[in-house]
């Protein structure tokens, strides 16, 4: 498959937000980047088929996602469905954490990372 760049405002848009993270996706990013989570390589605001995902290892086809409240409100939640169904047909397979997951469960939600991926060799 031909490499197709990306445009030029999908890209500045990942960018700015790598720049602007949450503080919920720094954590996060802090125990995923540079191989640190079992030798596996995240990648964070990646473009995957018109979709900016959180955070995404290529090799497990996996993308992670972290909410905030905003994400209770009913027309983000029919679009996070839609979303995570879209995904899920190009063959990935989506984590979503609440933000304070992340604050005060993080042995929990890195172990919820760890089995997918290691599900994801299993198969």
């Amino acid at each position: 498959m031909p490499y197709l760049p990306l445009p030029a405002e999908m890209l500045a848009r990942c960018r700015d937000l790598r720049k602007n993270a949450t503080s919920a996706e720094s954590r996060l990013w802090h125990f995923l980047r540079n191989r640190q989570l079992g030798g596996y390589k995240f990648r964070r605001q990646h473009v995957f088929h018109g979709y900016i995902l959180d955070f995404y290892c290529p090799e497990a086809k996996l993308a992670i996602e972290l909410d905030g409240s905003g994400h209770l409100e009913e027309p983000q939640v029919e679009y996070d469905q839609v979303r995570t169904a879209a995904l899920n047909g190009f063959g990935l397979r989506v984590l979503r954490f609440w933000n304070n997951e992340v604050f005060e469960q993080i042995e929990t939600v890195l172990g919820v990372i760890w089995e997918a991926l290691q599900n994801n060799n299993q198969a």
